[in-house]
């Protein structure tokens, strides 16, 4: 939803502690249980950190966030020649993520373990490249390509791409997706949000889900009613007292609404876009919209 990091943000991020650093900031905030001994190396940069092991599994499932998070780390890693030739990949199937930490042990030889080579971190180069572009021709055309290598992330940018607006609406996949939910009844916040498989749309959660959803309710001319005012003024970073309002709302079409939903209006050309789909900024002047190509703005 917002801009990426700077390229030295990300520098920051993979070395070495600093104390001006916020939680969060630095690769080894992620980790789940650091024991003890592992105290005074968390300190180091990422890849010093890995280098005194023999080999180093990464694994990712098939979410968007995932594979955009692999796709960041490969590029990564591929200027970290000491570590090459131990990585190795399992690409988890969204099954596994219910299996128990203490079955882990028995369960991974039903996923495989493979190499990390020239074609992955060449793929997943391309691919981080692209998305972090000013304009998003390059990942368009990544569907046009041998993505292969990295099995999971042809639906990750199938899914990426139809977040953009679209030609008819001016309307991304999950925010068309919220319209036509709650023409069908579906007027509470959570199932808008957490049944992601009535959904249909995989890209963004919770909170993300409510910033589309209150630019839907809360511009010039909104398509959707019933939205909580207040969320016109919590904070972003307020996530507690913006649950709650969402928990209050009670979401209707407006007439309006109901026309974009009929594709006989375009929701951008009423109401301001700001947003930012990776490198893409998006706004009224430059909507890159996609439907069965991608249109220049």
């Amino acid at each position: 939803m917002g801009a990426l990091p700077s390229p030295e943000y990300f520098a920051a991020y993979f070395g070495a502690r600093s104390g001006t650093l916020k939680t969060g900031d630095h690769w080894s905030d992620w980790g789940i249980v650091w024991p003890p001994a592992f105290k005074n190396r968390r300190e180091r940069p990422f890849a010093e950190f890995c280098e005194r092991y023999d080999e180093i599994e990464l694994w990712f499932d098939r979410s968007p966030e995932d594979q955009l998070q692999l796709i960041w780390l490969l590029d990564y890693l591929g200027s970290c020649p000491a570590l090459l030739e131990k990585l190795r990949l399992r690409l988890v199937p969204s099954d596994f993520l219910d299996v128990s930490i203490e079955r882990l042990g028995t369960s991974t030889s039903y996923i495989p373990l493979v190499d990390v080579g020239a074609r992955e971190l060449a793929t997943a180069r391309m691919a981080w490249q692209a998305y972090c572009a000013p304009t998003p021709e390059a990942s368009a055309d990544l569907l046009h390509k041998d993505l292969s290598a990295l099995p999971m992330l042809r639906p990750t940018l199938v899914d990426l791409l139809a977040e953009l607006p679209s030609p008819l609406t001016g309307l991304g996949a999950t925010e068309l997706r919220f319209l036509e939910l709650i023409a069908r009844g579906f007027t509470l916040t959570n199932a808008l949000f957490h049944l992601r498989s009535l959904r249909g749309t995989r890209i963004f959660g919770e909170f993300e889900s409510g910033w589309l959803l209150q630019g839907l309710a809360h511009g010039p001319k909104p398509a959707v009613a019933g939205l909580d005012d207040e969320l016109r003024t919590i904070d972003r970073e307020n996530l507690r007292d913006r649950h709650a309002a969402y928990l209050r709302s009670r979401l209707s079409l407006t007439e309006f609404g109901k026309a974009v939903l009929a594709h006989q209006e375009d929701f951008s050309r009423y109401n301001p876009i700001d947003r930012w789909w990776g490198g893409t900024h998006l706004t009224n002047d430059r909507l890159w919209r996609y439907g069965a190509a991608l249109t220049k703005p």
